[in-house]
Order: structure tokens, then C-alpha cells, then sequence
């Protein structure tokens, strides 16, 4: 007997796609208003660039064909990223008079400009339908033109690189490739892979080659010229014969190219990082000069390992043709016990003397750079078991000599010492900026957030390497939140400066003198530009840093945001937005991030948008998991519970809140973290998960920090799965996934899973994918559907 076939009608129409639906109109305004632009200050020091980026494109922009390979997602048919920036404005001023606009082209993608090192013009990489072009900007006139004839190959990272002389050294698409390959018509065979004994932990990738077609496409796109490129004169002259580069990058003084180059066999379990390379030495004609390393096929890192053999190539930027590196003392291999992780060496042309070892590292290598005088080298390690960072210094003339300037966990943000400040050297390359005055001569700058208990207060320090003391040279009042932009050759630097009330901004704060004087002038303040609150509705948001302590003693923290309507006394709906990190111990478990006197903008997909439909927003509430890295994810569960709890607790005291009118949401693992709460509590009337992953056996070889494999610690994946509890959540669940999500761990069928589990087990659940979207979501209509569903389910189940 036949089957009725309306039931089966029925379900599928239910399955159809949906128009994009849009959001209340209170949000297409914030949508549209301008944002800040970004600051982009010249090598000389005496004139900026201010570029405004699109922030959401059409959907039909990400509709534009996509090649998936490799680990790598670009535009096939221009050989460069698949959704590239595009900028909205770009003006020019001095540090002196207004801003010029600078007339953008048309029919292209203009993306990030690059200053030159001396500062003369920028260059952007403009993207069309068809090609990269390479674009020139006049840093005097302003004026935009292109260089005919040069389309940029920028599949495989930068497609450009300085030459000391001013020329640009680039990756271009060879002129003479022949037709691209096609896919077969028949299968040709099966698809055979084969271990024999060796482990191989791999992690989740997304995106890998799949057949011989995929490899073939892959080195047929990747292909890369290079070229040399006279800007002033547009000639363009090749360099070497074609091939699949990865990078290349000219020596200091010009004569030399590092040239990283993938080989076959390629892997359908690993991404091209991780290809065999070899890292060739050429001079400027493109004859090889010296093999600096061959690297074969790493498919075999351990979990947390690095790949033996030299890694991290490069030249050493205040030597004419010096290159440094750095190998794995322990096979590559955590696990392995070792006095020593890593070393790092290096080796001055012409490559024939035995390489010098610099210094040995007790943990793995994390950063090396180097001081723009050449007399100095700053080298991080990090523990992994303690979660430990250790900065050291030493003079790269006397190996071995290191001093210890900095020692504290990387969770530590109250001692966090910041970041040293760079520039750009005339020959091209990246150094550490040294203070000219003869007071200060040859200390460095650091520039950090300043977190605090009170909240982040970004600083400027001035660091002595011979007394390892610092000097604080600025930091953002306590009622303002002011951030350091660039810093000048003489001294000067630019921050940028919001609070509550105002707009963000740029301000020039007062130099030091130069060398001969040897005295500082005082710290003279003007405004550079003077933007607008072009959303002054939003002022009417209040917000405060409120902390509190979870049962256990761990010091937590939220911002509580007040809707613009908000009224004393009331008690509104809530929105509990947050994200686990793990932490070795309390005390920095309970530190404080962010900052209240900041402008309050929002944005794409935020959760902040909640505001303007009336519920209070408990926004970053703190759900640190503190332990043992080793074994700290065997209680996730009891702390996250225990910290979701607290949030809800401390809200509900300071009566702003309906306590039983609150949902819980968070993204990527966030978006766990909000499944796990509504299986194994009953806290929440509804919550938001998008773009999780909520099966760990789908991850079974570590997750997040996890450091332990499924079959190592089984127990522990299946008791954080959410998709084993499918049977019992205690509330209803929105689950939203970009339908071409490339996070590792978080592939679609995820969520995929974990519906059909719940509605198998008659669960309340929706489920929304969102076509052509990635592990964020960009496009202008999908950002509007997001918050529709969003609000729309919030409303549903809490109000």
C-alpha cells in the first residue's frame, strides 16, 4: 500500500529556504551609521592616512565563486581572497590642516593600504572580477593610479614585499600558465590512503584537498611569477621561473630573495602550512644560492607539537644578509621530556660557515624580535604546562648571554608588561623602535591595556634594557579610554581617545626633543580630527563594571548594559552573553577585562542589539574554568554552572533583573558553553548558541585548551558533550551555523547533529544555517537575519 504523501510534503516545505528577513529598523540605523576610521601613519611621521572600511557586504559579494582547497579559501577566478576588504573612504592628511579625500576607483575592491618606508606613497592591492591589481598612491597629491599590465597572485599570504630600493617585490600570476585543469567527467579510481603504525594526531581542518583534481587546481592557482616593480616607471621585470611560493622575502641589503617554496606529495589530512617546502636562498637574477632548509610532509605532529627542521626562516632585519631560525630540541614533541625545547641560530651569507647557535630555550619558542640598532634581540618561551611566559634579552654578539626581563603566566593581565612598539626600516623591513634621546638612548617603547581591577587603562612605557626598569611615559585618564596609535620619529605619538560621551578620536601628544638638546619639551596636546557621534540614541545606554565571587572563592566580573529606556527601580528580561577560558589558577581567573569608558558602538551580529528591544545585557560575564591544564576541562560543567549561577545571582540582588526571565548566548565556544548550561542547569528560559560544536567525539584529538585525546580521557568528552544530553535540556535552544564555516572543530554538522538529537528526543529547538557564511558572518543580510532570529526568540521564550 501506498504511503500518504502530504506528511512528507509538508516536512519538506518546512525544509525550503526562507527570505532573508530584516531587522527592526532602530538597528538598520545602527547598521548604517559610519564607523571610525582607521589611522594609518606614514614612516616620516608627517602625515597619516584615515581608512574606512565596508563593514558588511551584500550577500551577492559572498556569492562570488570560491575555490575551497588546501586549507585555504580564495576567488578562483582572481586569485586572491574570496570576500576581499573594500574600502568605503580613504583620505590623507598632514599632521598640520584638514584631511583631502582621496578619489577611490571604480568596479574594484580597494583594500588595506601599505606606506613605503620612506614614506613618498602607499600602495593598495585593488580586487576585480578578474584579477589583483597592484594600485599607487602619492603621498603629496593623494591621486591613485594602476600599474598596467601586473595582476597580483595573493592565494598563498602577502603578494608583496619592499625592496630596499623602494621597489616592490611581488607575486604575480604567470602571463603563460596554459588552461587550468578539469575535473573528470568518470571517476578515474578510488581514493586510497594508508598508515603503517606511525601516529599521526590530526587536528579537525576544514577545507582539505580531497582528490587528485583538488591537487591539481591547487598547484595550478597557487602558481606564482615573481616580479620586481619599479613604481615610479610601472616596468615590471621577472624573477626566477614560476612555482608554488609560499613567501618571499628580499634580504636587508637587497641581494638576496628567501624563497619558500611547496613541493609534492600535498596531504588531504593536513593544510598547505604544513606541505613539504624547501627554503631557498636566490640572488636577484633567481639562481639559487644556498638551500637554508627541505622540509618534508608533516603529517606527523604531535598534539601541541612543531615541526622539526628549521622553522620560522628570516632575515634578520639590521644585517645586510644574516638569516635566523629557529629547531626543536625534543623532536618537536611536548610529551618528550627535555632540558630544552628549542634553539635559535642564525647564519650570515655567503651560508658557508656552520651556523651560530644564539640560545637554548627551556620552553617552546613563542617570538623573536630584533632592535632596530642590531645590538638587541627580545625572545619569548612559553610553558604550556603552566601556561608561563618568559621574555628574554640578549646582545646577538654574545650568544648565550640572556637576561630575563619579564616572567609571569599569560593569563597574568594586571602584570602584563605590553607589546614592544615597531618600524618600518628604510631597507624594507620590520625592527624594534629605540629611543634617540641621549637620556633614553636605546631604550625600547611598550604599549599595553593597562587592565586593572577598575578596568583597562592603555599605557606608553619606555623600557632601559641595561636596568630592565620601565618609565611611563603616558596613560589613559581613568575616566576615558585612550589607546596608542602610532608612534613618531621624534618622539611624538598619536592615541586615540573615546568615553561614554565622546566619539572616538585621534590626538598628537607632545614630542620629545631630538638628541642635541638632550631635554624633553612638556606634553603638548592637540585634536587631529574631530569626528561626530553618529548615533547619539545610543547615549542613553548606561553601563557598569560589576563584580562579584562565584561559591568557590573565584573573583568574577560582568558589564551590566542598561537598555536606552531604562527606568530605576524596574526589572527587565536578560541576556547573559559570554565565552570559558581556562586558568591554572584563581587570582588571575578573577582579573578584570575591558573597560567601561569606553563609546559604546555596536555592530555586525553583537548581542548588544538586544538593548534596543528593552533587556538588560550582562555582557562578558566572566566563566573562568580554573585548574590543572591538564585535567582542568573534568569539572568544566560544575564551574560554568557555579559562574552562570553567580552572574544571575549578583544581577537579580542589584534588582535590575527578573531572574526568572533570562537566556543565556554565546558563539563558537560560547555557543558549547550555552548548550552545556541548558542540559545540566535550569537557570535559563532560552538560549542562543551560534556556530558551536557540541559532539567532542567529532574533535578527538583535543579541543580548545584540552591537551588530551578522546581515547586518553573518554569519560570527559562524552560528560562536556552537549549532544549526549540531548535527552534532558531544560529549555529551548536557537542554534545558528554559516553553511560554510572553516573553524576547526565547529564543521556545520555540529549543529546539524545536535538538532536532529533534540528534536529526535522531542527537544524545542530551531535550527538556522545561513548560505555561504563562514565561522563569522559578514554578509549585510545575513547580519539582519541573525538579530531578527536573535530578538525574535528572546521575545518568544522571555518576554
Amino acid at each position: 500500500m501506498l504511503r500518504p504523501l502530504a506528511p512528507f510534503l509538508s516536512l519538506a516545505l518546512l525544509a525550503q529556504p526562507a527570505p532573508y528577513q530584516k531587522a527592526p529598523r532602530a538597528i538598520q540605523e545602527v547598521l548604517d551609521a559610519p564607523g571610525t576610521p582607521s589611522l594609518l601613519a606614514s614612516p616620516r611621521g608627517d602625515r597619516f592616512l584615515l581608512a574606512e572600511f565596508e563593514r558588511h557586504p551584500s550577500i551577492a559579494e559572498l556569492a562570488q565563486p570560491m575555490a575551497r582547497l588546501a586549507g585555504l579559501r580564495f576567488n578562483p577566478l582572481n586569485r586572491g581572497p574570496h570576500t576581499p576588504p573594500r574600502l568605503k573612504s580613504l583620505a590623507i592628511q598632514g599632521l598640520e590642516g584638514a584631511a583631502k579625500p582621496i578619489a577611490l576607483p571604480s568596479g574594484l575592491s580597494l583594500g588595506q593600504p601599505r606606506w613605503s618606508p620612506d614614506g613618498a606613497r602607499f600602495v593598495c592591492i585593488g580586487a576585480t572580477a578578474g584579477a589583483n591589481e597592484l594600485w599607487v598612491g602619492d603621498a603629496a597629491t593623494g591621486k591613485l593610479r594602476q600599474i598596467a599590465g601586473l595582476k597580483l597572485n595573493a592565494i598563498l599570504g602577502s603578494p608583496m614585499a619592499w625592496m630596499p630600493d623602494g621597489r616592490l617585490l611581488c607575486k604575480g600570476v604567470p602571463q603563460q600558465q596554459g588552461p587550468a585543469p578539469q575535473a573528470p567527467a568518470v571517476p578515474v579510481g578510488p581514493r586510497i590512503q594508508e598508515n603503517v603504525g606511525k601516529a599521526a594526531p590530526v587536528p579537525t581542518h576544514q577545507d582539505l584537498l580531497q582528490n587528485a583534481y583538488d591537487e591539481a587546481r591547487f598547484e595550478f592557482l597557487g602558481q606564482t611569477q615573481l616580479v620586481l616593480v619599479d613604481l615610479g616607471s610601472g616596468q615590471v621585470n621577472p624573477v626566477g621561473k614560476p612555482g608554488l611560493y609560499a613567501s618571499a622575502e628580499p634580504s636587508p641589503d637587497g641581494r638576496f630573495l628567501l624563497v619558500a617554496r611547496l613541493q609534492r606529495p600535498f596531504s588531504y589530512l593536513v593544510p598547505a602550512a604544513q606541505f613539504p617546502v624547501r627554503e631557498e636562498v636566490w640572488d636577484r637574477s633567481g639562481a639559487l644560492v644556498h638551500l637554508a632548509a627541505d622540509l618534508p610532509l608533516a603529517e606527523e605532529i604531535p598534539i601541541e607539537g612543531v615541526r622539526t627542521g628549521p622553522r620560522r626562516l628570516h632575515w634578520r632585519p639590521t644585517e645586510p644578509a644574516t638569516l635566523a631560525w629557529v629547531e626543536a630540541m625534543d623532536g618537536g614533541n611536548p610529551k618528550v621530556k627535555a632540558a630544552f625545547r628549542d634553539r635559535i641560530l642564525m647564519q650570515a651569507a655567503p651560508f658557508k660557515a656552520a651556523p651560530v647557535e644564539l640560545l637554548q630555550l627551556h620552553s617552546r619558542f613563542a617570538n623573536l624580535e630584533w632592535a632596530e640598532r642590531g645590538d638587541l634581540a627580545v625572545i619569548r618561551e612559553y610553558d604550556q604546562d603552566r601556561r608561563w611566559l618568559r621574555t628574554w634579552l640578549l646582545d646577538p654578539a654574545k650568544p648565550f648571554q640572556a637576561r630575563l626581563a619579564f616572567d609571569l603566566s599569560s593569563n597574568d593581565r594586571y602584570h602584563d608588561a605590553g607589546a614592544f612598539q615597531t618600524r618600518l626600516l628604510p631597507n624594507g623591513h620590520v625592527a624594534l623602535r629605540q629611543s634617540a634621546l641621549h637620556q633614553s638612548e636605546g631604550a625600547l617603547f611598550l604599549a599595553g591595556n593597562g587592565a586593572s581591577p577598575e578596568g583597562d587603562r592603555p599605557f606608553l612605557d619606555r623600557f632601559d634594557p641595561a636596568t630592565l626598569k620601565t618609565e611611563r611615559r603616558f596613560q589613559s585618564a581613568k575616566d576615558a579610554y585612550e589607546s596608542l596609535v602610532a608612534l613618531l620619529p621624534d618622539g611624538r605619538f598619536i592615541t586615540r581617545r573615546e568615553s561614554p560621551a565622546e566619539a572616538p578620536n585621534y590626538l598628537l601628544h607632545g614630542a620629545e626633543t631630538k638628541v642635541e638638546t638632550g631635554v624633553e619639551t612638556g606634553a603638548e596636546t592637540r585634536a587631529l580630527t574631530a569626528f561626530q557621534d553618529p548615533l547619539p540614541q545610543l547615549r542613553k545606554i548606561q553601563k557598569k563594571l560589576v563584580k562579584y565571587t562565584r561559591p568557590d572563592g573565584v573573583a568574577l566580573s560582568f558589564t551590566m548594559y542598561l537598555p536606552p529606556d531604562y527606568k530605576a527601580g524596574e526589572r527587565r528580561p536578560a541576556v547573559v552573553w559570554a565565552y570559558p577560558l581556562e586558568f591554572t589558577d584563581a587570582s588571575t581567573a578573577g582579573q578584570v577585562t575591558g573597560s567601561t569608558n569606553r563609546f559604546t558602538t555596536i555592530g555586525g551580529m553583537s548581542h548588544l542589539f538586544f538593548l534596543l528591544s528593552g533587556y538588560v545585557v550582562l555582557d562578558n560575564a566572566t566563566m573562568p574554568v580554573v585548574g590543572d591544564p591538564k585535567t582542568v576541562n573534568d569539572t568544566f560543567l560544575d564551574q560554568i554552572v557555579a559562574s552562570a549561577k553567580a552572574a544571575i545571582d549578583k544581577a537579580d540582588e542589584l534588582g535590575v533583573i527578573d531572574p526568572k526571565r533570562v537566556g543565556v548566548g554565546g558563539h563558537s565556544y560560547g555557543a558549547f558553553m550555552t548548550a552545556n548550561l541548558l542540559a545540566h542547569s535550569t537557570l535559563f528560559k532560552a538560549g542562543i548558541a551560534r556556530s558551536g560544536a557540541y559532539n567532542r567525539t567529532l574533535t578527538p584529538f583535543g579541543f580548545q585548551s584540552e591537551r588530551r585525546t578522546l581515547w586518553e580521557a573518554p569519560d570527559m568528552y562524552l560528560k562536556v558533550s552537549p549532544f549526549m544530553s540531548a535527552n534532558h535540556f531544560n529549555a529551548p535552544i536557537l542554534l545558528i551555523h554559516g553553511e560554510a564555516d572553516n573553524n576547526s572543530g565547529t564543521f556545520p554538522i555540529q549543529s546539524e547533529r545536535l538538532y536532529a538529537a533534540l528534536k529526535g528526543n522531542g527537544q524545542a529547538v530551531r535550527y538556522v544555517t545561513l548560505p555561504l557564511e563562514s565561522h563569522g558572518y559578514t554578509a549585510r543580510e545575513s547580519i539582519e537575519h541573525t538579530l531578527w532570529e536573535m530578538i525574535h526568540w528572546f521575545d518568544q521564550h522571555l518576554k
